[in-house]
């Protein structure tokens, strides 16, 4: 069959022909009509996330949207290395599979779940958000940052503040729904200080980091309370994602001076039947009334050119 082969770590897929998938007894073939490039999946081509089982070549993804053998049409996750969901055919799970409203198109399902996930499952399994808090994003000028502002909104959040580096895509974001938006490129002394003043003024329950990094440790010294002060508010600090970079420096007394609660948001950190039961309520959602969401697609034998082109606001989708 055609997909997107990983030869190195180095070097970006290629489309190239590769063995067709072979579906074990509690396996099923997966037709593929389209395949989401999500930041996972290139730090997994990369070698670099934690769930990278070493095994070359391969083909990328970790999701899609295809047919099953009773032609059903469903939103699916790749089952096993390296039968990948960038190529004609991949295999998967009944139980990681899950239908498709009428009103969702291929390529808009398989671009929005994984990042709608990151935020979906992060508030309603990690943080147990509750309607009438207020909500933190670090790093939401990005595509899943873009979303979560909007998921945290629908949820019924009170107050959502959004955080990033390009002031455009933080003006656009008070059109999607939030409230105030603090640029990461001011001055450290002034950053904290809008930090701390939303912190008093307004109150922060939970906090959705995208970044990690120098962004996380500015945001934790804020917290971190100074002087003999009554207790401080709980806040729920769940960290999804390390784009500015993969570790931080934590001060034993950020801990100790504060109520806060350090939640991680992926696979591992909530079971499989947890992560499908929200994605299932996320795509109900998601027909139900469509999230501003942009979508770009490109047929699978562009792979190599596309994968590291800039996104522009919008989720790249392959098509065999």
């Amino acid at each position: 069959m055609n997909a997107a082969v990983v030869h190195s770590y180095t070097a970006p897929p290629r489309y190239d022909t590769f063995p067709d998938p072979v579906a074990a007894a509690d396996e099923l073939l997966v037709n593929v009509t389209a395949a989401g490039l999500h930041q996972v999946v290139k730090s997994l081509a990369r070698g670099a996330h934690y769930a990278s089982a070493g095994v070359l070549p391969m083909v990328p993804g970790i999701d899609g949207v295809g047919r099953l053998p009773d032609s059903s049409r469903v939103y699916f996750g790749a089952s096993r290395t390296p039968s990948g969901s960038m190529a004609e055919q991949s295999i998967t799970r009944r139980a990681i599979c899950l239908p498709i409203p009428d009103a969702l198109d291929d390529a808009t399902v398989a671009a929005i779940i994984n990042p709608g996930m990151s935020s979906w499952v992060a508030l309603q399994a990690r943080a147990q958000f509750v309607a009438g808090e207020s909500v933190l994003i670090l790093g939401a000028t990005g595509v899943a940052g873009r979303l979560a502002v909007q998921v945290a909104k629908r949820l019924g959040a009170k107050r959502v503040v959004a955080t990033g580096r390009n002031p455009k895509a933080l003006e656009e974001l008070k059109q999607l729904g939030a409230d105030a938006v603090i640029a990461l490129t001011t001055e450290r002394d002034a950053l904290l200080a809008a930090y701390r003043e939303e912190l008093a003024a307004n109150r922060i329950d939970v906090v959705l980091d995208y970044l990690w990094g120098v962004p996380a440790e500015t945001i934790l010294e804020a917290i971190s309370q100074k002087g003999l002060q009554p207790a401080a508010l709980p806040i729920r600090y769940v960290q999804i994602g390390s784009s500015a970079a993969p570790t931080i420096s934590l001060p034993a007394a950020t801990l100790r001076s504060s109520k806060l609660e350090l939640l991680g948001s992926g696979f591992g950190s909530a079971s499989a039947e947890t992560i499908f039961r929200c994605l299932g309520e996320f795509i109900q959602e998601a027909a139900r009334r469509p999230f501003n969401f942009k979508v770009a697609t490109a047929h699978l034998r562009e792979v190599e050119s596309k994968w590291n082109a800039p996104d522009d606001g919008a989720r790249l989708v392959f098509q065999p």
